[in-house]
């Protein structure tokens, strides 16, 4: 008996824990039901939770994440976490949650307004676009992909051009994404890639270009041998625009290495030439 007692003198209660962490009674044993956040040691003959000092970070950072609407299921990973670029990525994607359901919701104000100003009857069911066959949709994509790279090689681009690229090259994306295999999404967001490295941007380039080595990687069955290498060679002329040398030199090693896997020498050359073109 005296052994518990020592015990229990030695940690925190589950009442004065709850109080320094910023959380409820009821919340400290939701989570230890949940395997969240056990106690340091349950009393066998009370039922109570006692708490060591050294959890009170999680428990706290528990609070915190709680308060900014982070589910639970999700705090389970920022928690199990090892590596703060991890942490830092969750919070990212709960950050970009959190934004989707602002601009719904900025959307959804917008539509009342209308509502109320307007003499016209509330449509029930706003207007979609309409449905295209999968043929259409492919015939799309190839067309927008050819026009954007008659834009990409087109000498003094007006500003209309270079809008017209942009558009073109994301239109022939999102058709691809309807109704194209992972391969052919992935060399979409390459010549998205392409186009914003082309203005001399690259936050977007560099953003497109990891998307499409991404999904290359979950893809080993469908990609082909050179696309990997193109996708390199992506990274590596983003990151040239970007500005980061080490990254772009990085890339364009790994670019040489990717090309001596590629059997067919016209595919090799046409990647060896769009590498020689990297800033």
């Amino acid at each position: 008996m005296r052994a518990m007692d020592e015990r229990a003198a030695s940690l925190l209660s589950i009442g004065r824990f709850g109080r320094l962490a910023g959380l409820s009674i009821g919340a400290l044993r939701h989570y230890d039901e949940l395997d969240l956040l056990r106690p340091a040691w349950t009393d066998p003959a009370t039922g109570y939770r006692y708490y060591r000092q050294e959890q009170l970070e999680d428990a706290r950072l528990i609070a915190r994440l709680r308060d900014l609407e982070m589910p639970l299921d999700d705090i389970r990973l920022v928690l199990a976490a090892d590596e703060p670029a991890e942490r830092r990525r969750r919070l990212s994607a709960h950050r970009a949650r959190i934004q989707a359901r602002t601009d719904r919701l900025q959307h959804v104000l917008h539509h009342l307004s209308v509502a109320e100003t307007s003499k016209e009857p509330i449509v029930s069911n706003p207007p979609k676009p309409p449905t295209l066959d999968a043929a259409t949709r492919r015939a799309l994509a190839v067309g927008l992909f050819n026009r954007t790279w008659e834009l990409i090689e087109t000498p003094d681009r007006t500003s209309a051009q270079d809008d017209e690229m942009i558009h073109a090259a994301h239109a022939s994306r999102y058709h691809w994404g309807e109704v194209g295999e992972p391969v052919r999404l992935a060399r979409g967001e390459w010549q998205c890639a392409r186009v914003y490295a082309t203005l001399g941007r690259g936050e977007p380039a560099l953003w497109h270009a990891n998307r499409c080595l991404a999904i290359l990687e979950a893809d080993e069955e469908g990609r082909e041998d050179w696309d990997l290498a193109a996708a390199f060679e992506g990274l590596a002329r983003a990151s040239a625009v970007a500005g980061d040398r080490a990254a772009r030199d990085a890339w364009v090693a790994r670019t040489k290495e990717a090309l001596t896997a590629i059997a067919d020498p016209e595919d090799r050359r046409v990647i060896e030439g769009d590498l020689a073109t990297v800033p």
